[in-house]
């Protein structure tokens, strides 16, 4: 779990991690910047969970540096990530994704689909992802097929592919997945495991123009490996047209266009419907 300046957040994470049916787990947690208020709270946390390991970079770097650092402390053979501000719905989660996973040597990770909800904690869509490891790269170039949240991964998958891409400013994870997906087989559970915060304060808006750049070269990076480049690479050329819009108008745009995309590229059939 990364964490940069949202401690209103964060406790309800942490706690959505402590209802896991399966309990073997350790939380690392790795806090950028000069939040004290952050710090303050991981003092509490840690006096009362000792799975939970927290670790403080004073200088902040970009979220591949900041997964990197975490993951090279990490003791588990598998990775599962959480945003401080999301959290998981589904208590079963890691139960379900690591029998998964210890059943198929040939996968090298597994998702599941997101409820999004609004800073009132209401329902506003859900989605999901692909689900077989076909439907998944048939698709994979235009949008990330993986929700990095609901996500569990190989570490020994996720080593060999060099982890996070800490050269691009953004959507290093699905970089990430697109690099596994060469190396195994990748998988989505058709259910919802994790509810995903959509506000203006979210990391995935305040990035958006290292996150337009990053998709360009991702889709330029991997076009060889998967279809439907051309398509891929008009479209990230027009999120990267947006991304340059005056700030007003991405602002009151975000959410409504964040949730489009979602559910565009999830089929009636898989958007719970």
């Amino acid at each position: 779990m990364l964490t940069f300046n949202r401690p209103q957040f964060i406790g309800r994470a942490i706690e959505s991690i402590q209802s896991q049916t399966l309990e073997d787990w350790e939380l690392i947690v790795v806090h950028d910047g000069p939040n004290e208020e952050i710090a303050r709270l991981m003092e509490e946390w840690i006096g009362r969970e000792p799975r939970l390991r927290y670790f403080r970079r004073l200088t902040p770097g970009n979220i591949a540096q900041a997964n990197n650092y975490g993951l090279a402390r990490a003791r588990g053979q598998f990775i599962a990530i959480l945003d401080d501000d999301d959290y998981w719905r589904a208590p079963e989660k890691l139960e379900r994704q690591v029998g998964f996973l210890e059943a198929r040597p040939e996968y090298v990770g597994c998702g599941g689909g997101a409820v999004c909800i609004d800073l009132n904690g209401l329902e506003t869509s859900r989605y999901l992802r692909p689900q077989e490891h076909e439907e998944i790269t048939r698709s994979a170039l235009i949008a990330n097929p993986m929700i990095h949240s609901t996500t569990l991964y190989r570490r020994a998958a996720a080593e060999a592919v060099g982890f996070y891409d800490e050269s691009l400013p953004g959507f290093q994870d699905w970089d990430l997945f697109l690099k596994l997906g060469r190396e195994g087989k990748l998988y989505n559970f058709q259910d919802h495991f994790l509810a995903y915060q959509i506000w203006q304060g979210s990391g995935s808006f305040a990035a958006q123009r290292g996150n337009a750049w990053s998709a360009m070269q991702i889709v330029r990076r991997h076009g060889a490996n998967y279809r439907g480049y051309w398509t891929a690479y008009a479209m990230s050329a027009a999120y990267y047209a947006y991304a340059h819009l005056p700030v007003a108008l991405r602002r009151s745009t975000y959410s409504m266009l964040t949730q489009a995309k979602k559910r565009l590229f999830s089929p009636r059939k898989l958007r719970g419907e």
